[in-house]
């Protein structure tokens, strides 16, 4: 597996965790009157000019050690 590869698997990982919650489930936990956004229930916020992910790079084993 590339190094860039491994990259693009971290960031659908992430990617799955910032979707927006689907409508019907606002008016599950909240109830029928009320209007919030569907965005308040996801635990990560992500935008792509405002808050950059903070991955770190996989650790690679060390090569001389065998």
């Amino acid at each position: 597996m590339t190094k860039h590869f491994a990259k693009k698997l971290r960031l659908g990982k992430a990617n799955r965790k910032t979707k927006w919650t689907p409508i019907w489930a606002v008016v599950k936990k909240h109830g029928q009157g009320k209007r919030i956004h569907p965005s308040q229930m996801t635990a990560q916020r992500r935008h792509w000019r405002r808050a950059k992910l903070k991955l770190k790079a996989r650790r690679a084993p060390k090569s001389h050690l065998g």
